[in-house]
């Protein structure tokens, strides 16, 4: 008698902690004050912008079960060959740098990316027939309301620090009195249309006399670009930058599409808002 009730009890317990830790149910799938408050850290937003996004991403989760979409590890694969070929690093070499840079595991790295790849998916599937490509009057007027997004420097010098140790490089970031014989320097100056866009925007974001995060440098080290000059903005012409023009107008009719179909599945969905986050 004793035992049977001590069980009752302690389910019950069990259950209360389970149900203590739950905030929000999306169509039975639970998100819980500890999965808000880690979003909340990550993303560095408020308890209501975190719920929002996960509530979101259940939602996505669930779109992707019901439509059946699905990716291959082949696709994976693929799409980490690609961008560590853009990174000018092998596949080994490409893992090593994000274990070194996010601490993921080649593992973690592909569950990553085959979410990601899922939700290109989803979006795409979702927002196929809401876009269409912009006409030269669009793009015209985009262009004239946006100028200032399109100027750029032609150039930077910069003083290069190379290391094939990473930590001793953050090191001569973090104190640049810093020597050590196994970090290189050379002063360059660096034609903006001579670098990948990557690097390019990398270095416009940076803030004079100031460091880069260390990046791999495609050969088993790190470079740091200490920024010392940005050279005579350039006007880029509208025919230089139209290509990049017409995907961004597509991108933003694509995230409003994306986002009305979600704020109407969420609007009908069955979610239950059992507590808040403060």
């Amino acid at each position: 008698m004793y035992k049977i009730f001590l069980t009752i009890m302690l389910t019950a317990t069990l259950s209360a902690e389970i149900v203590a830790g739950v905030a929000v149910v999306v169509k039975g799938s639970a998100i819980t004050l500890y999965d808000i408050n880690k979003e909340m850290q990550t993303a560095k937003v408020s308890s209501k912008t975190a719920t929002d996004t996960l509530i979101r991403k259940a939602l996505e989760k669930q779109e992707i079960k019901e439509r059946k979409v699905s990716v291959s590890s082949g696709e994976v694969y693929d799409d980490i060959k690609k961008t560590a070929k853009r990174n000018n690093l092998s596949v080994s070499k490409f893992y090593e740098a994000v274990r070194n840079s996010n601490g993921l595991s080649s593992e973690e790295l592909k569950e990553k990316i085959k979410d990601r790849l899922l939700s290109q998916k989803l979006y795409s599937s979702i927002a196929y027939s809401g876009i269409s490509e912009p006409s030269e009057d669009d793009i015209k007027a985009y262009f004239k309301s946006h100028k200032d997004s399109f100027v750029h420097s032609s150039g930077y010098k910069a003083t290069i620090y190379k290391s094939k140790d990473k930590q001793q490089l953050q090191e001569k970031i973090d104190n640049p009195m810093f020597y050590s014989p196994q970090i290189a320097s050379n002063e360059q100056e660096i034609p903006y249309d001579k670098i990948s866009p990557e690097l390019a925007s990398l270095l416009e974001k940076t803030a004079l006399n100031s460091f880069t995060p260390p990046i791999p440098d495609g050969s088993g080290g790190y470079v740091s670009f200490y920024v010392k000059e940005k050279l005579s903005a350039k006007d880029t012409g509208l025919d230089s930058v139209k290509n990049q023009i017409i995907n961004m107008i597509m991108a933003e009719q694509r995230e409003q599409v994306l986002g009305d179909y979600f704020a109407r599945l969420r609007h009908n969905a069955d979610i239950k808002m059992i507590r808040n986050v403060k």
